[in-house]
């Protein structure tokens, strides 16, 4: 390890645990010309990097973090990369102590954006300065451009500002980082573009298992119809990097890979996160719930065994029964993975518009649109025209209701409707596909059973309701002489 460095050799900015994404940013922090310092409380992890890549650029290791104050350069820079939860309040508390006024510690890691908050205001006080900054698309992305959502104080932003430019992924020779928002804002974010990502692996998993279980297809001929999908108007990296998958085989037994890997997906919480700040903040991010419901159900594995031996299943329809061809029912699953896509997304900056306006951020939903564009887990053809939509019309209250989305749904709905009925008849679960459907069908209803659920609640609770031909809150006696009482 590196002792001083004279003020020639100082580093522009830290790196803090030295993991897979540590390790990636770090490379390309010093490709990109600027002197990296490094800490890990697992000293083999930096000694690993600088042996291994030390030639991409200048690193400097430190055994701790005071040795790595002493090699920044002021306002010390220091971007966090560790676990969420404790282990990155102990490390804003180390880091706090070693920097000084001025200073500026980055937590680039999933933080619950409300910790973010918490955070940025007991870092305050202590003169230095905290940043949230959600970073998206994984070990290669952090490599080689990644999409950065920074969120906090507006100073902090400019001075770290060319660094996180510079490091970004690039479209159009734009960067994919811009400022969010106040405190919790970039955090919130990245809790929301997970929670999309959570929807959209969903429903192409679904897709898939329609084609294989439904059409009968091997994965080699799935994994050409999402090469030709990728093509056009469902361009994605999802999408793409699932035909790589379904034409990969198993190196052990010949096999394709997808059939031996283990049916029960893992999640690490931020799907539940925005779940559940969709349901505070009563936004019917219903795609987003649902998939994070079937990464559960996926793991409840002893129930899963026993209802396969137990649970009835009905008369099943084979897909020689459904009158549809092969040919005829990719093509409906194609349409039908777009509409709910759609769905998914709009349902995602819905949440991030309530939460914006619930925490004052003032998020411009162009700027998600412009940071989702390249080095994203999320990036997808159809951005661009998000971008487009909101640009007509800052306060489109939702993106589905854009003409462009508008006319693009107008060519889905049959085949969404065959798609999903086909499911069932199949007896294949499709919950994403069909929920995201569902949405749809609520947003076109006329009346919706809510009529009844609120008579219902004003019955037994005396929760009152409205009436469609006046104004005011009523109760009705339903038990006794079924007169009227205006409340308000």
């Amino acid at each position: 390890m590196n002792n001083q460095q004279s003020s020639q050799q100082l580093a522009d900015i830290a790196i803090v645990g030295v993991g897979v994404m540590g390790s990636s940013l770090a490379r390309n922090f010093a490709r990109n010309g600027y002197r990296v310092a490094l800490y890990d409380r697992r000293t083999e992890n930096v000694s690993k990097l600088i042996a291994e890549h030390g030639g991409e650029g200048e690193f400097v290791g430190c055994n701790d973090l005071q040795e790595l104050a002493v090699n920044l350069s002021k306002p010390r820079r220091a971007l966090l990369m560790v676990p969420a939860g404790t282990a990155t309040d102990a490390a804003i508390d180390d880091l706090v102590e070693a920097f000084d006024e001025g200073d500026i510690i980055i937590d680039g890691g999933n933080s619950l954006y409300t910790d973010t908050v918490r955070r940025e205001r007991a870092v305050a006080l202590t003169g230095r300065h905290f940043v949230g900054a959600g970073i998206s698309g994984g070990e290669e992305g952090a490599l080689t451009g990644p999409s950065i959502m920074p969120g906090g104080p507006q100073e902090s932003w400019e001075s770290i500002r060319p660094l996180l430019e510079s490091i970004a992924a690039k479209v159009d020779g734009a960067p994919c980082v811009r400022y969010i928002g106040a405190n919790g804002a970039g955090h919130f974010v990245k809790m929301v573009h997970n929670g999309i990502e959570y929807a959209d692996m969903q429903l192409i998993g679904e897709a898939y298992h329609l084609l294989r279980h439904g059409a009968g297809l091997e994965p080699s001929r799935i994994a050409k119809i999402f090469r030709e999908w990728n093509d056009g108007d469902l361009a994605s990296y999802l999408i793409g990097i699932t035909a790589d998958i379904l034409e990969t085989s198993d190196p052990d037994t010949g096999a394709p890979m997808i059939d031996v890997i283990h049916d029960a997906a893992g999640q690490k919480g931020t799907g539940r996160w925005t779940a559940k700040e969709a349901l505070d903040l009563g936004i019917p991010a219903t795609a987003i719930g649902e998939a994070v419901f079937a990464r559960a159900l996926s793991s409840s594995t002893e129930l899963r065994a026993a209802a396969l031996d137990h649970f009835p299943t009905g008369n099943l329809a084979d897909f020689a029964a459904l009158g549809i061809s092969v040919e005829e029912f990719i093509e409906h699953v194609r349409r039908a993975l777009y509409a709910s896509k759609l769905v998914a997304y709009a349902q995602g900056f819905d949440l991030i518009a309530a939460g914006s306006a619930e925490y004052n951020w003032n998020i411009n939903p162009r700027d998600l649109a412009a940071v989702w564009r390249g080095g994203c887990i999320i990036q997808a053809a159809f951005l661009d025209r998000i971008d487009n939509a909101y640009e007509k019309l800052p306060e489109l209250p939702s993106l589905l209701l854009d003409s462009y989305f508008t006319g693009e749904l107008d060519g889905l709905i049959d085949s969404w409707r065959t798609v999903a009925a086909s499911a069932i008849r199949l007896g294949l679960a499709a919950p994403v596909f069909s929920s995201s459907l569902s949405y749809y069908d609520s947003l076109c209803s006329k009346r919706l059973p809510a009529a009844l659920v609120q008579a219902q609640r004003d019955y037994f609770g005396a929760h009152t309701y409205r009436r469609v031909d006046s104004d005011g809150v009523f109760h009705l006696d339903w038990t006794g002489d079924k007169s009227q009482e205006q409340k308000r």
